[in-house]
């Protein structure tokens, strides 16, 4: 990929937000999600997190990131999720072929001294097997203070190659 390939994206947003309105049927639908579920995942475009958990608008908070690592943001938002919006689950998607399989934390962060004089005050969290990445996040919700119901956190690697999910235990 290079930037002369590069098309902003905001005016077809803007057109498609158009036809959605169009079609738009609100449902009074409550802040808090119908299925009382927060989802962490990975913010890879591969992932269509609806169709591949059998999601409606309204069912669950979402929550994505790099790799779908559970850092000190995400439990700040699980722990809103849960202690004023009312969830009970928590389900972590991570995936194969993932960016940040293709990274380490040293040469990024040396990259980026070199361009810019300054390593980021943030951890990348690179991996490379993203089953156990998976298992990483879930003991770091399990061990959390502020978060409340850890009686269902379950958490899964999607193939991007089949669509399928494939369960991780967390030991």
């Amino acid at each position: 990929m290079n930037d002369d390939d590069f098309t902003p994206s905001a005016d077809h947003f803007l057109a498609r937000n158009a036809e959605w309105v169009a079609e738009f049927e609100p449902r009074g639908l409550p802040v808090s999600p119908g299925r009382r579920v927060a989802i962490v995942a990975c913010m890879d475009s591969r992932m269509p997190l609806f169709p591949i958990l059998g999601l409606d608008r309204g069912d669950a908070h979402l929550i994505r990131n790099a790799g779908g690592v559970v850092t000190d943001d995400v439990i700040r938002s699980l722990t809103l999720s849960q202690r004023a919006l009312g969830t009970r689950e928590i389900i972590l998607v991570h995936h194969t072929d993932c960016g940040l399989q293709k990274v380490t934390e040293v040469g990024f962060n040396e990259q980026l001294e070199d361009e810019l004089g300054v390593r980021p005050p943030w951890s990348l969290e690179a991996f490379t097997d993203p089953y156990a990445d998976t298992r990483q996040s879930m003991k770091r919700l399990l061990h959390s203070p502020f978060i409340a119901h850890k009686d269902h956190i379950r958490g899964f690697v999607y193939d991007v190659e089949n669509g399928r999910l494939d369960e991780v235990a967390v030991d």
